[in-house]
């Protein structure tokens, strides 16, 4: 019971539930980060590019011919190397977009967050100060005696 017990103090604690939420809206914002990249702007480059289409760019390595990648991975081995750019493109944005939101999130932190406390002035002028409130409190507080 050992094990069971400690296993759930573990799953329990805010860490791992926050981590697990994380990786939940990370796979979803993936997807859309996949359509933005795959129905948005590649379309666009590709427009730009004179109808570049990085998904069908492909070395067959095993003697295949055809037209289309998925064609050629029927035949065998393809070195899908337009994929790569598009997954590349997709990370690169996809980081791009977690860079902002962490950095607005930090601007809204700082606004919010206390006003560190005022710094605790020199000793050079708490020492003035105490022989300035010595001297005033000597000058009216004085007995008749001790006077100079």
């Amino acid at each position: 019971m050992g094990f069971v017990k400690e296993f759930r103090e573990f799953a329990i604690k805010g860490n791992v539930i926050d981590l697990a939420v994380g990786v939940i809206i990370g796979g979803a914002f993936s997807k859309i980060v996949d359509s933005l990249v795959g129905d948005v702007i590649m379309p666009v480059v590709s427009r730009i590019f004179g109808g570049l289409d990085f998904s069908n760019y492909f070395i067959p390595l095993a003697g295949q011919t055809a037209a289309t990648l998925a064609e050629a991975k029927k035949g065998g081995a393809v070195f899908a190397y337009g994929n790569f750019i598009t997954v590349a493109l997709n990370f690169l944005i996809l980081a791009f977009v977690i860079f902002l939101m962490v950095r607005q999130i930090n601007r809204l932190k700082k606004l919010h967050a206390a006003p560190p406390p005022p710094a605790a002035p020199p000793e050079q002028v708490v020492l003035l100060r105490e022989i300035r409130d010595v001297l005033q409190r000597g000058t009216t507080d004085s007995p008749k005696g001790n006077q100079m």
